[in-house]
C-alpha cells in the first residue's frame, strides 16, 4: 500500500487508507521538522536545537534517537530490529527523510512549482500554480508546539507558498478572468494570514476587481488601510495605492495589464513569445534611461574558484526568470569574498543590460560604522537617474521607488561587505530578472530562510591555485627559480589570499630578497601574524581578523580565545565547553555566533575549526586578554575531558580489562559517555588526532598527570588499529613525563606498553628493556594484575623469536599473579594465548584444550572481546587440522562478536583466517571474498597488516605463485 505524508498543514501520514498515529508532540515535531528538509541530512544537534532551543536536558541526544525509533515503528512496523528504514535513514551525524513526490505533498508543491516556470504560456503555468497551492492546507506543520513552528523552517516552506501566491496572482492577471477566479481561494487565505502584506493584499485588491468584484476590492482596500493604521500607525504604500487607483479607473483589463509592482501604475506587456516588455518610467522621473555601471576593477591575480564560478552558471536568470536570484558569498575574512563577487559580476555583466549596481557596505569596517540602507538607496536612486527633489524622506517610499525602476528591468546589484541580512533586505529588488550578488563575513541565514538566497561559503585557496596566485603576483620566472620557497610561503599562508597577498606585496617592493628569506621569516620567526602585516588595514590579517572579532558578544569572544587553546584540527562541542567551563547548550549558541561570523567551520556536524592564521590570532588575543591561570585551567579541562572520555569509550569497548584509576574531572569538564561499542569506536576514531596533539601539549606545556594516564587509556585502541608508530611516540612522552613527576605507576605504564609497540615493530632489544624495566615497576608497587600483563607481553616478544618454552614460563607466572589478582579475565586471556603457543608449536590438540576452557571462562565473566578471541584461536587450531568445517562454525561466531563490539582490526584478522581456511578447502571464490572484505578494513583504518592481505589476493590472481603459496603453507602446517 501506498504510504504519504502531508506537511502543507497539519502533519498527517497515511498507509492507503489508513492514518497512523505519529505520537506525542516532541516526536511529531521531530518527523515535522525533517520532513521540511526532504533528503537532506539533518545533524542531531540541530534537531535538539529545534526541539529544545537553548534548553535541552541532559538525555535530549537519547531521546531524539527514542523518537526516530518509535517513527520507524509506527510507519514501518514489519521492519526488522536491524534493518534499514524506508523513510528515517541515520547517516552524516545525523537523519534524513528520504521521499519522492508522489509521497510527500512539499515535493509534489515545489515540482509543481518548477515545471510552472518552465511553462511558456500565462494560463498554463497559473494551473500548475494553482494545482499547487491547492495542495496546501493551513501553515505548514500547524499543530505542532509553537515554540517548535517558530523555527526558520518552517517559515521557509510558509514563505514558499506566499510566494507562489503572488506569483499565481501576477500571472492569472495575464492568462483572464477565468483562472483569476481559480487564485482567488488561495489568494484570499493567504490574505487572511497575512493582512498586514501590502503586496499581497494589492494583489487580492486586482484580482477581485479584475473577476467583477469591484465593491469588494474597495472594502478590501479600506480594510487593509485601517488595519496599518490602527496596527502601525502607517498609510498604505505606493502598491496599496496604485491598486486601488487602478481599480477606480478600471485599469485591470486582463490579458493586458499585470499587479503594478511601481508607484504611478505603469505596466509593461508581452511579446507573443511571452517575453516581457520593458515598463514605462514612472511619472514625473527623468524619461531619460539611465544604464549604470557601477562595478569596480577587477584583480589581476585573480585565481581558482572553479567550483563557484560552475555553481553561479547554474543561478542565472533566464529571459523570464519568475524570481530574483540571490547569491549570498560568505567567508573568513581575507578569504576573497569581494574579488569573487566582482570577477563573476564582469564575466556576466553583458547577461544585465540595464546596468549594474554595486555598493560597499562597509558592514565590517576599521571605524565600526556600516554604511546605512538608507545612504546606500540614495546611492542607488542617484545612479538610476532620479533627481534628488524626486526622492521621497522614507526608506519605505525610497525602496518602493527603487523596485519600481527596476520592474521588468535586468540589472545586477552588488552588495559588498553586508553586515547581515537587515543590512541588505531593503536594497533587494522586486522585479523578475534581476540578480543579486551578497557578500558578508556573516552568514546570512534569514537572507537564505526568507528571500531564498543560495548560499556559498569560500574556503581557502588549494595549494595548486594558492601557487598560481602567487605566481601572478611575483611573475613565473621567480616562483620557478625558488619553487621549495614558494611551496614554503603558500603552506604558511594556508591558502588565505589576503595573507598571499600580503606576503606577495611584500616580495614585490622588494625584487631582490630571495624567497627562501621570506618563507623562513614566515615559518621560523615566531612572530605570530607580523609576517602579514601591511600598511593599510585592509591588507593586515590581524586589522582583517579584528574587525569581526570586535562584533562578537562578550561569551563568544572568550570562546574563540579559549578556543586557540585547543592542539587538534577540529573541536568537538564537549571540548569546547569544557575549555569554557560551561554546559554544552550553553556553549553551542556561542559557537553557532562565531560561525555566523566566520570565525570558525562547522567541518562535520558538531565539530569546529578554524584557519592556522585566526588560531595564531585568537592565542593572541588570549595572552593578551586571559590570565595565565585561566588559560592553564582551561588547558586542563580539555585534557581531562580527553582523558575521561577516552577511558569511557575504552571502558565500554573493553570492560574486562585491567584499567587505571582516575582522580574526578576538574568542574566545568564535560565528559562523553557511551552507550555502545558502536558510539564508542566511532568516538575514538573521530577524536584520535586530537587526542595525540593533547598528549604532545600537556607533556609540552603542563607535564602532569594526565599525559601518562591518557597515553595508557589508548594504548588499546592505537594497538589494536595497528597505529604503532603513533603508539611509540604517544608512550614515549608518557614515560618522559612520568619520569619528570617521579611516578612510578606512570612510569611503569609507560614502560610496559613501549615493550609492545617496539615488539610489534621488531625492534626486541629495547623492547625486552623496556618490559623488564615495567615489570621491576609492578613489582614494587605489589600490583600482581599489572606484572601480569607484563608477562604476556613477554611472552609475546618470546614467540615473537621462536622462544615457545620461555613464552610458557611466562604465561605460567602471569596465571598465578591474575590468580593472586582475582582476575578471571586475566586467567582466561592466559589460556587463550597459551593455546596460541600450542598452535605454534603444532600441538593443535592441546591448543584445543586451553582455548576451549578460556573460552568457558570469557562467557561465564562475559567478556565478549575475550569470548571472540578464543573463539578465532579455537578456529585457527581447527584449521591446522585440517577440520575446515568446525573451524569456519568458529570463526563465525569470533566475526559476530567482533561485529557487534566493532572492533574492526578484529574483524578484519578474523575475516583474513577466513580465506585462508576457504582456500585451503579449496574454495578460491569464497577465500578471495573474506580476504577482499579483510583488505577494505585495514585499507580504511590504515592497519600496515593491509599489505600482508593484500599480496594474499595477489598471488590468488596468479595460479603459479598462488601453488606455491599453498604448498608452501601445507609444509609450515607439518
Amino acid at each position: 500500500m501506498h504510504t504519504r505524508f502531508t506537511v502543507l498543514g497539519p502533519l498527517r501520514a497515511w498507509r492507503g487508507e489508513i492514518e497512523f498515529v505519529l505520537g506525542p508532540p516532541k516526536q511529531r515535531a521531530l518527523l515535522a521538522f525533517l520532513l521540511t528538509q526532504p533528503g537532506h541530512p539533518v545533524a542531531v544537534h540541530e534537531i535538539v536545537d529545534v526541539l529544545w532551543g537553548q534548553n535541552p536536558p541532559d538525555s535530549a541526544v537519547n531521546v531524539v534517537h527514542r523518537h526516530i525509533g518509535a517513527l520507524r515503528r509506527c510507519l514501518e512496523p514489519e521492519l526488522p530490529a536491524r534493518g534499514t528504514s524506508r523513510w528515517l535513514l541515520r547517516g552524516s551525524g545525523g537523519y534524513r527523510f528520504e521521499a519522492g513526490p508522489d509521497s510527500l505533498d512539499l515535493l509534489r508543491f515545489r515540482q509543481l512549482r518548477e515545471r510552472a516556470g518552465e511553462a511558456l504560456r500565462p494560463a498554463d503555468a497559473t494551473e500548475l500554480l494553482v494545482e499547487a497551492l491547492n495542495l496546501w492546507r493551513g501553515p505548514a506543520a500547524s499543530g505542532i508546539p509553537a515554540e517548535v513552528r517558530a523555527h526558520p523552517a518552517f517559515g521557509v516552506v510558509d514563505g514558499e507558498h506566499l510566494a507562489t501566491v503572488k506569483e499565481a496572482a501576477d500571472l492569472a492577471l495575464e492568462a483572464g478572468r477565468e483562472l483569476g477566479s481559480r487564485v482567488l481561494v488561495p489568494l484570499r487565505q493567504a490574505a487572511a494570514h497575512h493582512p498586514l502584506d501590502e503586496a499581497l493584499q494589492a494583489r487580492l485588491i486586482l484580482t477581485l476587481a479584475a473577476t467583477g468584484h469591484q465593491a469588494e476590492a474597495l472594502d478590501v482596500y479600506g480594510a487593509v488601510r485601517s488595519r496599518l493604521d490602527e496596527d502601525l500607525g502607517v498609510r498604505p504604500g505606493p502598491e496599496l495605492q496604485t491598486a486601488q487607483r487602478r481599480v477606480l479607473t478600471r485599469a485591470y483589463v486582463p490579458g493586458r495589464d499585470q499587479v503594478a509592482g511601481d508607484a504611478t501604475g505603469s505596466a509593461g506587456g508581452t511579446t507573443e513569445a511571452g517575453r516581457r516588455t520593458p515598463a514605462a518610467e514612472p511619472e514625473g522621473l527623468t524619461p531619460a534611461v539611465v544604464v549604470p555601471a557601477q562595478l569596480p576593477a577587477e584583480s589581476r591575480s585573480f585565481t581558482g574558484r572553479a567550483a563557484e564560478l560552475a555553481r553561479f552558471r547554474e543561478l542565472l536568470p533566464g529571459d523570464a526568470a519568475s524570481t530574483v536570484v540571490i547569491s549570498a558569498i560568505g567567508g573568513m575574512a581575507g578569504v576573497g569574498k569581494t574579488t569573487l563577487a566582482v570577477h563573476w559580476a564582469h564575466r556576466i555583466a553583458d547577461r544585465f543590460p540595464d546596468g549594474q549596481l554595486y555598493v560597499d557596505l562597509r558592514g565590517f569596517h576599521p571605524t565600526g560604522t556600516p554604511m546605512s540602507a538608507a545612504e546606500a538607496m540614495r546611492s542607488f536612486l542617484d545612479a538610476l537617474g532620479v533627481p534628488a527633489q524626486r526622492v521621497p524622506a522614507g526608506l519605505d517610499a525610497q525602496a518602493a521607488l527603487y523596485r519600481s525602476l527596476l520592474a521588468r528591468r535586468r540589472v545586477l546589484i552588488v552588495l559588498d561587505n553586508a553586515r547581515d541580512t537587515e543590512h541588505v533586505r531593503p536594497l533587494l529588488p522586486g522585479a523578475p530578472g534581476c540578480m543579486v550578488v551578497v557578500t558578508s563575513r556573516s552568514q546570512l541565514y534569514g537572507l537564505v530562510a526568507g528571500e531564498g538566497a543560495h548560499s556559498v561559503t569560500l574556503d581557502v585557496l588549494g595549494a595548486d591555485d594558492a601557487l598560481r596566485f602567487l605566481s601572478r603576483r611575483l611573475g613565473a620566472e621567480r616562483i620557478a627559480r625558488e619553487p621549495d620557497a614558494a611551496h614554503r610561503i603558500v603552506a604558511a599562508c594556508g591558502g588565505l589570499p589576503l595573507a598571499l597577498a600580503i606576503v606577495g606585496a611584500r616580495a614585490t617592493v622588494n625584487p631582490t630578497f630571495p624567497l627562501s628569506g621570506i618563507a623562513a621569516e614566515l615559518t621560523e620567526s615566531g612572530d605570530g601574524l607580523q609576517g602579514f602585516s601591511g600598511e593599510a588595514p585592509a591588507a593586515d590579517a590581524r586589522s582583517a581578523f579584528s574587525w569581526s572579532y570586535e562584533l562578537l558578544s562578550p561569551g563568544a569572544a572568550r570562546v574563540f580565545r579559549l578556543l586557540s587553546l585547543h592542539p587538534g584540527s577540529g573541536c568537538s562541542v564537549a571540548a569546547a565547553a569544557s575549555l569554557a567551563g560551561q554546559r554544552p547548550a550553553q556553549v553551542r549558541p556561542l559557537l553557532a555566533e562565531l560561525t555566523r561570523a566566520h570565525l570558525l567551520s562547522e567541518t562535520v556536524p558538531g565539530r569546529f575549526g578554524c584557519h592556522e592564521l585566526l588560531r595564531v590570532y585568537g592565542a593572541e588575543l588570549s595572552d593578551a586578554l586571559d590570565a595565565p591561570a585561566e588559560q592553564r585551567a582551561a588547558r586542563h579541562r580539555l585534557y581531562d575531558h580527553c582523558l575521561h572520555s577516552a577511558h569511557a569509550a575504552d571502558s565500554t569497548l573493553a570492560p574486562s580489562r585491567e584499567r587505571i584509576d582516575l582522580e574526578p574531572p576538574l568542574p566545568g569538564t564535560e565528559v562523553s559517555r557511551f552507550l555502545d561499542h558502536a558510539g564508542a569506536a566511532e568516538w575514538l576514531e573521530a577524536n584520535r588526532s586530537v587526542l595525540l596533539a593533547v598528549i604532545e601539549q600537556s607533556a609540552r606545556l603542563d607535564s602532569g598527570r594526565q599525559t601518562w594516564q591518557s597515553a595508557a587509556t589508548i594504548e588499546l585502541y592505537l594497538d589494536r588499529n595497528g597505529h604503532r608508530q603513533e603508539q611509540v611516540a604517544v608512550q614515549t612522552m608518557a614515560l618522559t613525563t612520568a619520569r619528570r613527576l617521579g611516578d612510578q605507576r606512570g612510569q611503569a605504564h609507560a614502560h610496559r606498553a613501549l615493550g609492545f609497540a617496539l615488539g610489534r615493530l621488531e625492534r626486541r632489544e629495547e623492547a625486552a628493556d623496556h618490559l623488564a624495566r615495567a615489570l621491576d615497576l609492578f613489582a614494587r608497587l605489589g600490583d600482581p594484575a599489572g606484572q601480569g600483563r607484563v608477562h604476556r607481553y613477554c611472552a609475546f616478544l618470546a614467540n615473537a623469536q621462536g622462544r615457545h618454552e620461555e613464552a610458557l614460563g611466562h604465561y605460567g607466572h602471569a596465571d598465578a599473579l591474575y590468580r593472586e589478582a582475582g582476575r578471571r579475565s586475566g586467567e582466561a586471556s592466559v589460556a587463550n594465548e597459551v593455546g596460541w603457543t600450542h598452535i605454534l608449536t603444532g600441538d593443535h590438540r592441546k591448543a584445543l584444550e586451553e582455548c576451549g576452557r578460556a573460552l568457558v571462562i570469557h562467557q561465564e565473566t562475559g567478556d565478549r572481546n575475550g569470548e571472540a578471541a578464543a573463539w578465532d584461536s579455537l578456529g585457527y587450531a581447527h584449521h591446522h587440522l585440517h577440520e575446515h568445517d568446525r573451524a569456519l562454525e568458529c570463526y563465525a561466531h569470533a566475526l559476530r562478536l567482533y561485529r557487534a563490539i566493532r572492533d574492526r582490526s578484529l574483524e578484519a584478522d578474523t575475516l583474513a583466517h577466513i580465506g585462508a581456511t576457504l582456500h585451503a578447502a579449496g574454495e578460491r571464490d569464497g577465500a578471495a571474498d573474506a580476504w577482499r572484505q579483510a583488505l577494505d578494513i585495514l585499507d580504511a583504518i590504515g592497519h600496515p597488516d593491509a599489505d600482508e592481505v593484500r599480496a594474499r589476493l595477489t598471488a590468488l590472481a596468479d595460479p603459479g605463485t598462488d601453488e606455491a603459496a599453498s604448498r608452501h603453507e601445507r609444509e609450515r602446517e607439518h
